[in-house]
């Protein structure tokens, strides 16, 4: 017998056919694409909760002091930006296994590099900045992912800012200005959340474009499996999360000395 109490079963009169297909067909996607973003969040807080693990074991080993000086510092600071040129440019001759394995070795690298923070900073106020951070990066990305805004403009003029950025902090390591590092570690906090905002929604419509094209063009969709977009997408929250946290640190740290 016919519940006719229940909405599921009845699509009730002005509704087309055509009409409540694309409503079960919107259901799945946004179920899809929750799944996905998922996916994408939990690879990105399991890779920062193994670097704050070994950043913090290796700093209470006392190994971070062979991290912050000798040739142990250009290794460890070097090998993270090697994995991740690697990872992005190499993203189509490895497998979703090796995406893994090459995401969490770099998360493991960016541990103990950062364990030379330990040295610098308190460790109170080294969590409060994570904390700090990450209420941000929460609120940033929710913004990112539920704003009806286009921040793709955003996207050139932010990366041309982490050019910028990188260029500005090369020629301090030579002038030593303190001014200068204030404007930089200022810029770098703006700068990375608003890569935060711009990335999520970012993998948001990349999710949408691969579905369309599993209709369109598989052979194309064949070409992006999910498992790399959700590591790769892993990683680029993750770099904006850490270098949002390093430079917001530098107002936030209290120095041990």
């Amino acid at each position: 017998m016919a519940n006719w109490n229940d909405n599921r079963t009845r699509q009730g009169f002005g509704v087309s056919p055509s009409q409540a297909g694309d409503v079960t067909g919107r259901t799945t996607f946004d179920a899809g694409l929750r799944k996905h973003m998922l996916s994408i969040y939990n690879y990105m807080a399991s890779g920062v909760l193994l670097t704050g693990l070994v950043a913090l074991v290796t700093a209470r080993s006392g190994l971070a002091i062979q991290f912050a000086q000798g040739p142990l510092m250009w290794l460890v600071a070097l090998s993270p930006l090697a994995i991740v040129f690697a990872m992005s440019f190499g993203r189509d001759k490895f497998s979703t296994a090796t995406l893994q394995a090459m995401f969490w070795g770099f998360a493991v690298l960016m541990g103990l590099s950062l364990s030379t923070i330990f040295l610098v900073y308190t460790g109170s106020s080294i969590a409060a900045t994570f904390f700090a951070t990450a209420g941000a990066f929460a609120g940033l990305s929710l913004f990112g992912y539920t704003t009806q805004k286009d921040l793709s403009g955003m996207g050139s003029f932010l990366i041309m800012g982490v050019i910028g950025l990188i260029i500005a902090s090369v020629i301090n390591m030579f002038l030593a200005s303190s001014g200068l590092s204030w404007a930089i570690s200022f810029l770098g906090v703006l700068i990375f959340a608003g890569l935060t905002a711009y990335d999520t929604q970012r993998l948001k419509h990349e999710y949408l474009a691969i579905n369309q094209a599993k209709v369109t063009n598989p052979a194309m969709a064949a070409a992006f499996p999910m498992g790399k977009v959700q590591i790769l997408g892993a990683l680029s929250l993750y770099l904006d999360f850490i270098n949002m946290f390093l430079f917001l640190l530098r107002f936030m740290g209290a120095s041990r000395d």
